[in-house]
């Protein structure tokens, strides 16, 4: 791993991307945590990296928006330096039962999970192959692999992540670079939390391990795969869930 090695994390105000961002500062990295809209939440997550001793900055940045990509890594290499490690963890999720599902929010769905994660991939990747050195880890789903009725769209999104994962580990693979991709199980964030009762219930009763999982394993997982030990793991698709897809 390269000295001084930067790391941005999207979605990393709170939940796995939060978790994320802290399990890279204690390996070392400095952090960049990317918010959209949860201010409070990043500066949180910023002070905990700090106490870490870990550089770190809070950083806007809509994954929807090509300027707002651009202008936080101009931001990110001129106050920490060039991003080596991108972890693509930025997620929206709406259910909703495809016969009345509007176009706006499927359009909202694939614009961030899948569009989004690709324009970070595309900004960070010249600097790393620059350096011959890079790791990037997009954040998926368990709903890539196995479906869920009224997930359509976010299920698509990360199908269609985990696709692209393996089509960028073949195209930068010579290169020193690693692409790969977790895919969590049911874990207990903000994004889930709108799942009633019953659902949590069934996801319970589904999963071998008879739990939800935690961020924490989630992130675990992500920091070895940007650390310098995974650099023979390229293109791999890693369910974190418990054994709910197995």
């Amino acid at each position: 791993m390269p000295e001084a090695t930067v790391a941005l994390v999207t979605g990393a105000s709170r939940g796995i991307g939060s978790a994320t961002a802290l399990a890279l500062a204690r390996a070392g990295l400095s952090v960049a945590i990317g918010y959209r809209s949860d201010g409070d939440g990043a500066e949180d997550t910023v002070a905990k990296a700090r106490a870490e001793g870990a550089d770190a900055v809070a950083m806007p940045v809509d994954v929807r928006d090509e300027d707002s990509i651009d202008d936080a890594f101009r931001r990110v290499e001129g106050e920490l330096g060039p991003v080596r490690v991108l972890v693509n963890n930025a997620g929206f999720s709406k259910d909703g039962l495809a016969v009345k599902y509007s176009t706006t929010t499927w359009d909202a769905t694939i614009e961030t999970n899948l569009r989004g994660a690709f324009l970070c991939a595309r900004r960070a990747l010249p600097a790393m192959l620059k350096a011959r050195w890079g790791r990037i880890v997009n954040v998926a789903s368990v709903a890539a692999i196995r479906g869920n009725a009224g997930q359509a769209a976010y299920s698509a999104s990360k199908a269609g992540l985990v696709g692209m994962t393996k089509s960028l580990a073949r195209e930068v693979g010579g290169r020193g670079i690693t692409v790969n991709a977790v895919c969590p199980g049911f874990v207990e964030t903000a994004m889930t939390a709108p799942a009633t009762e019953e659902l949590k219930r069934r996801y319970v009763e589904l999963t071998p391990a008879g739990r939800f999982g935690t961020s924490d394993e989630i992130a675990a997982v992500i920091a070895f795969l940007a650390g310098p030990e995974a650099g023979y793991v390229n293109g791999a698709v890693i369910t974190v869930d418990g054994g709910l897809s197995a």
